[in-house]
Parts: C-alpha cells; sequence; structure tokens
C-alpha cells in the first residue's frame, strides 16, 4: 500500500449502512481491510437486520452500531454521532463498489475539494438499462435544477468533509440522501469532484425498485424548493411557453393559409408566451443570484480558513 494511502485512511472512517446484507458483507470488509484500512475506522451502521449482517461484521472486528430509526437518511445520521476523523467516506454492503477505488477518492479531498463522487462506469451485468436510463435522467434532471454538471448524483460511493455533513437537516427518506448530499454541497459553494469507479453485479437482494426513482425525483425537486425556490418558481412559470407557442402556431397558421382570424386565441397565445419567456428570463437571473452567493460563501469560508490559521500561528508564538 503506497504510504500516502495510509495516511489518508489514518484520516478516514468508512462508513457501510447495511440491511440483511449476510450475502455480500463479509466479501466488502475483506476486501477494505485487504488494502489496509485500520478496521478501527471502519463503522458498519446496521438498520436491525434479521440475518447474520451483524455477527459478520463483528467477526471482522469492525464497529458495529445500530441505526436509529429507518432509511439510508438516518443512517447517515446514526453514523455522524460515532464520528471523529476529518474524512469520511461511505460506500454500500452489497459489494457493487470495490475497496481499491477508496484511496483515489480521499487523494481528491485532500486536494482540497470538500464532496467527492465515485461516478460509476456501468457494464450489462452490474445494471440493466431501466436503472441505467433511470440514474441518467434523475442525474440530468438534478443539473438541470441546481447548475452542476455531475455524471452520477446517485452513487452509493462518495467522500466528503465530516463537518460540512453535520451542516446537513438530513430530512429526505430512503434512497434520496445522496441528492441531499450533493444539493447542500453545491448550493453551498462546496468544490465537487467525481472520480470513474468500477461498478459490479451486487450480491443479494436488489433493494432499489424503478418506481424509487420517482420519489427520488419529487424529493430532488423538493429540494430545489428548499435551497432556490426563486429559480424552481420561474422555471415552472417557463413551463407557459410551451402552450402558447403551440397555441400560436396554431392561430398563426389558421390567419395565413386558411383566413380564418382566432383574436381571443391569439391574446392568450401571446399573454401564455410573454409569462413563459419573462419566467425565463427570471429564471436565468435566478442562478446567476446563486452564484454571487455561492462566490461569497466560498470567499467567507476563505477568510474564516485564513483568520484561524493566523490564530493559531499567534497562539503558537505567544507559547514560544
Amino acid at each position: 500500500m503506497h504510504s500516502t494511502c495510509r495516511e489518508l485512511f489514518v484520516k478516514t472512517t468508512v462508513v457501510i449502512p447495511t440491511l440483511n446484507e449476510e450475502v455480500a458483507i463479509g466479501s466488502v470488509l475483506d476486501e477494505l481491510i485487504g488494502i489496509g484500512f485500520p478496521r478501527e475506522n471502519i463503522l458498519i451502521v446496521d438498520g436491525h437486520s434479521t440475518d447474520r449482517t451483524v455477527e459478520i461484521a463483528e467477526s471482522r472486528g469492525v464497529r458495529v452500531v445500530m441505526q436509529e430509526g429507518k432509511g439510508k437518511a438516518m443512517a447517515v445520521k446514526t453514523a455522524l454521532k460515532h464520528i471523529n476523523t476529518p474524512y469520511v467516506l461511505f460506500m454500500d454492503g452489497d459489494y457493487t463498489y470495490p475497496a481499491k477505488h477508496v484511496c483515489d477518492l480521499l487523494a481528491k479531498l485532500e486536494e482540497g475539494h470538500d464532496y467527492v463522487i465515485g461516478a460509476r462506469r456501468w457494464n450489462k451485468e452490474s445494471q440493466g438499462p431501466i436503472y441505467r436510463f433511470g440514474n441518467w435522467v434523475l442525474t440530468k434532471f438534478f443539473n438541470l435544477l441546481f447548475g452542476t454538471s455531475l455524471t452520477d448524483v446517485l452513487s452509493g460511493m462518495y467522500a466528503c468533509r465530516t463537518s460540512i455533513l453535520h451542516e446537513i437537516d438530513f430530512e429526505m427518506s430512503r434512497f434520496s440522501v445522496e441528492s441531499e448530499i450533493a444539493t447542500h454541497m453545491a448550493m453551498t459553494g462546496r468544490r465537487i469532484a467525481e472520480v470513474l469507479i468500477d461498478y459490479r453485479k451486487r450480491l443479494g437482494e436488489k433493494k432499489l425498485g424503478v418506481f424509487h426513482g420517482l420519489d427520488i425525483a419529487k424529493d430532488i425537486v423538493r429540494l430545489a424548493w428548499r435551497y432556490n425556490p426563486a429559480y424552481l418558481i420561474f422555471m415552472l412559470g417557463a413551463l407557459f411557453l410551451i402552450p402558447g407557442l403551440i397555441l400560436g402556431g396554431f392561430v398563426a397558421y389558421h390567419y395565413f393559409f386558411t383566413g380564418i382570424k382566432y383574436y381571443v386565441k391569439g391574446l392568450i397565445a401571446i399573454m401564455l408566451v410573454v409569462a413563459g419567456f419573462v419566467s425565463l428570463i427570471l429564471a436565468v437571473m435566478a442562478i446567476y443570484t446563486k452564484r454571487v452567493e455561492i462566490r461569497m460563501h466560498r470567499k467567507i469560508e476563505e477568510l474564516k480558513a485564513m483568520f484561524k490559521e493566523l490564530s493559531q500561528e499567534k497562539r503558537a508564538d505567544n507559547k514560544s
């Protein structure tokens, strides 16, 4: 193991939320331990499994705590009560995420990023076309609402600075926790990076269903309302452009080619197009206003870090 990786491992807690993962958890832990990750820095947050998951995890000599409440978001909240390292890395306990990528994600944190996503390289065996398409649609939807350019917002393997996670409320349930974390990072100006990782076929029963994607989409809209409501409202208003242009085309066609004049419909079309166009302009302005806010937030964080460093240097000089 590279010495740099060893240093990063000491600064990191790997959190693995589990629920009835007896088929896979042993292999996941053996892989982590095999790359040299310290057992004492591995934390299993178990959602009250009814199989041998806890027994197998404890046999590997790692920490196991029982999750408070239900859902993946509660697993993250529970984990934060037991973490005292500056970095934390989350990965699923179903063997889909190879441990060999742990060091790659942590290296990005060390470079200065705040949140690093393991962007999955899909293949036919690891995930079906419906799930791949759904993940693509949800990621594009997320990028549209939050002005990001991510490729895999729902990846279950990601690393971040522990201190930032304490800022998040974790109100989204079940499988939306990744999108909630990504939203907070993006909307508070944190530096986000992605690292390409392999993605394997899971061991054991799949828990994520096709219709869970609808719940995730709904939660992404809720997150947009919470973090940038003006943009969401104006984007919804911009949808008036669609019926306005369709109705306007209908009126124009009959006016020029059949001689029929639809005055009321034409007026309604004009009103819809104007309302939609104005809303679109305001949505763009809302994006840039948010970006200004993000830049200001970054500058404030940089100033805080600078003053903290100066304060530490001053205390060190006084002691000497």
